[in-house]
Parts: C-alpha cells; sequence; structure tokens
C-alpha cells in the first residue's frame, strides 16, 4: 500500500515532553488539510514489532504543541539517520548533526537547516486502531512559519527548484522533486553512531556535507585499527586529500571504505 500510494511528503516533526526531552523523527503520513483554518495533519502509527507508542506521540499527547519541519535534499540524510528508534533520552538534533532553534509560540525547537519550519498546536488526536502499525491522526493548526527567503522567486512564491524537496516511498525510496527516486538504507535495525561521536576533523570539514556526514554517523561501529591499517597498506593518499577519496567512496556507498581512509 505504501509503496503504491507515493511519494508521500515528510513530517519532520520536532516535540517535547513534560520532562523536556527532546524528539525528532520523520512521518511521511503526512499532508496539509486547510488553508483557512491552517491544519496539518500526521499519523504516527504504533510500533508494529511490539504495539507501543512512539515518542513523538506520548509526547503530543502530553505537550500539544510540535513543529513540522520540511524536509529537502540537503538534509535527506541527516533526516534518515533520525528515524532510528532512540530511546526517549537521546536527542535527535543531537545525533542527526541538526541544529535547534527556538520557537516563537511553541514549546518544541525548530531544525534550523530545514528551509519551512511550521509551529502547530495540536487541537486533536484520533486513534485509528489499537493493534501494531495503526496510524493515529495528529491534527495541528499552524500558528506560525518561518522560511528561507532563499527558497522564493521575485514575486514571493516558493521556487520548487530552490526548495528541492524529498518525499517518501515504499521501503528504502525517496523521491527528490528535482531528479526522481534514489535509495536510503532504513537505519532501524541498528543505531547509528550519531553525528556527536564524529571526530571533529571529520565533523568539521570543508569538504564533506551534511549528507556525507550523515551516511557516515548511520554507521553503528567503526572499522577496527587492524582493518583500517591493512585497507591503507593498498592505497596512498595525502591527509589534505583523503576527505575527498572518503567523499568519492560515500559516493559509491562504500562507507567502512570512506571511515578506513579517515581514520
Amino acid at each position: 500500500m505504501v509503496s503504491a500510494i507515493a511519494s508521500r511528503p515528510i513530517a519532520f516533526a520536532s516535540t517535547i515532553n513534560d520532562k523536556g526531552e527532546i524528539n525528532l523523527s520523520p512521518f511521511s503520513f503526512f499532508n496539509v488539510f486547510s488553508a483557512n483554518p491552517p491544519i496539518l495533519v500526521f499519523s504516527p502509527v504504533r510500533r508494529s514489532a511490539d504495539n507501543t507508542e512512539k515518542d513523538t506521540l506520548k509526547n503530543v499527547k502530553s505537550i500539544k504543541e510540535v513543529v513540522i519541519n520540511v524536509v529537502n535534499y540537503d538534509i535527506v540524510q541527516q533526516m534518515s539517520l533520525s528515524s532510528a528508534d532512540y530511546t526517549s533520552d537521546i536527542n535527535e538534533f543531537e545525533k542527526a548533526g541538526l541544529s535547534m532553534l527556538k520557537s516563537d509560540m511553541v514549546k518544541p525547537f525548530r531544525v534550523k537547516e530545514s528551509p519551512v519550519q511550521f509551529e502547530c498546536k495540536v487541537i486533536e488526536i484520533k486513534a485509528l486502531g489499537d493493534q501494531g502499525g495503526a496510524g493515529n491522526l495528529v491534527i495541528c493548526e499552524v500558528v506560525k512559519i518561518h522560511l528561507n527567503e532563499n527558497i522564493l522567486l521575485e514575486n514571493n512564491m516558493i521556487d520548487p527548484d530552490k526548495i528541492d524537496l524529498v518525499a517518501r516511498a515504499g521501503g528504502n525510496y525517496y523521491s527528490r522533486v528535482s531528479e526522481g527516486y534514489f535509495e536510503i538504507p532504513k537505519p532501524f535495525s541498528k543505531l547509528g553512531i550519531g553525528f556527536d561521536n564524529l571526530p571533529s576533523e571529520v565533523k568539521n570539514s570543508s569538504v564533506l556535507t551534511g549528507n556525507d556526514l550523515g551516511i557516515l554517523a548511520s554507521i553503528d561501529q567503526l572499522p577496527s585499527r587492524n582493518e583500517i591499517e591493512e585497507f591503507q597498506k593498498n592505497i596512498s593518499v595525502h591527509s589534505k586529500d583523503k576527505h575527498l577519496l572518503a567523499k568519492e567512496y560515500l559516493s559509491k556507498n562504500e562507507i567502512l571504505n570512506a571511515w578506513k581512509v579517515l581514520l
């Protein structure tokens, strides 16, 4: 069903609970349903494995506010990393290397890197079932919109090429509006090390993009010193060029080799 009904926009939802714990997670059961009043609806489903509620759903039940950030291609890898099932005490902003911006009218933080951010009040939550996989419609009224002026045309309309939106399809597939479908392996089975565990030299690279770092941070375990030394016997690269070589490996989805170069 979800492969046939595609591509779907992505609600990158930022929430907070009554303990002050921050959550950031993407949902593709999402769309706009009214212009006046401005209403957005997204649906966190119950976990299929154990029929429990996700942190986002728990949070909006507790603090009826949410920021819905749109996802463009520049942050798609970081968005994917944040979808891993981290525990509620883990801040996905930090794991995904995204910046928190204080909102004006709601408690949850905005994603600075997102080109459009919607501050919302939750006006109703409608459960659609009580079994694993059942959705929960979170009906939100937009109370403030923030957008990056760089995505606008001269008439102040949004330029679809500049905003460069990404949508969700089935399985590992996504769709980039300007180019079509591509794949990002799901990070659900193992938790990535996250941006907070990237070496500072890698994190502050002038060559590697946010998406490159998102791929690197999605790995659950770094290669061993023996693996690195064995690999580096067969290559010759100056330290100033290793980020370029790592980027080349990432473009071929050879993540371990990229790490072996960087380390």
